[in-house]
């Protein structure tokens, strides 16, 4: 699921309050809304190999307390100027903070999605064309005034039913294990301004786990630009590697990019 896999896709745990004191909402990979805020981080990705694929996508999420906050997120798609549209994945994510005081921060977090693929001539939750999602993981790092560095592990359940557990799929090709592993450093360079880089790790524990196929990174760097204390804007770029072979490394063509804008209230 995107917002448990990608971390990053667009992905949120909570800054000391030193950090928050800086900016409550600013790119930092541990965010978190505290009791009674709302939040809205909204994305506009493309490829430069590909750039008449635009991917627009929101997360909207809401602090229970100071320690639980629960997330909805969604991504839809457009291809070639809206000649092929596509509903991607809607989820739903909740986090747990074990450890928020001081510097060290250590969440656990759970969800549920579900990619549609409505669009481009596919009906609504086609049992041929739906894959449910359950996703749980840790993440966890240190803040301070000046920067961040975080860790996360997520592991991925994907089949063509919600509770299809441990069953093949119809066609036996979707039920998949999934494991992500990523690391992000984030560097406030002053109240305005702050940098982003993120390595995330994606690997298939069923299907094609063979010699051709050991995985892929995804690497971001971004740059963050704060309104004021409750938005920020960022620039994003990234780069894809994938691992097909013990020692083989395929660099991905192009780059991808995109902006987001994120709200705390």
């Amino acid at each position: 699921m995107k917002k448990i896999a990608l971390t990053s896709l667009l992905t949120v745990v909570a800054a000391s309050a030193a950090h928050a004191s800086i900016n409550v909402i600013d790119g930092n990979p541990l965010y978190m809304p505290m009791k009674g805020h709302f939040y809205s981080e909204t994305s506009l990705e493309s490829k430069t190999d590909m750039t008449t694929a635009v991917e627009l996508g929101e997360e909207f999420g809401y602090g229970i307390t100071d320690r639980l906050a629960v997330s909805v997120s969604t991504s839809v798609a457009e291809n070639d100027w809206f000649e092929g549209n596509s509903w991607n994945e809607m989820g739903i994510d909740a986090t747990y903070r074990l450890i928020g005081d001081g510097a060290w921060k250590l969440d656990v977090m759970g969800g549920f999605a579900l990619s549609p693929m409505w669009g481009d001539h596919s009906s609504f939750l086609d049992k041929d064309d739906t894959k449910y999602m359950w996703g749980a993981g840790v993440r966890g790092g240190y803040v301070n005034n000046d920067w961040t560095i975080a860790a996360h592990a997520n592991f991925i359940y994907q089949n063509t039913e919600a509770f299809n557990w441990g069953k093949e799929d119809v066609d036996g090709l979707w039920k998949n294990h999934m494991l992500n592993l990523g690391v992000a450093g984030h560097w406030t360079m002053s109240d305005t301004w702050s940098a982003l880089v993120t390595a995330d790790y994606f690997k298939s524990l069923d299907r094609y786990n063979d010699a051709e196929s050991h995985g892929s990174w995804a690497i971001t760097a971004g740059l963050n630009y704060n309104i004021d204390t409750t938005k920020y804007v960022g620039v994003y770029v990234s780069k894809d590697v994938d691992h097909r072979a013990a020692g083989s490394w395929v660099v991905e063509d192009g780059f991808g990019f995109g902006a987001k804008f994120g709200i705390d209230f």
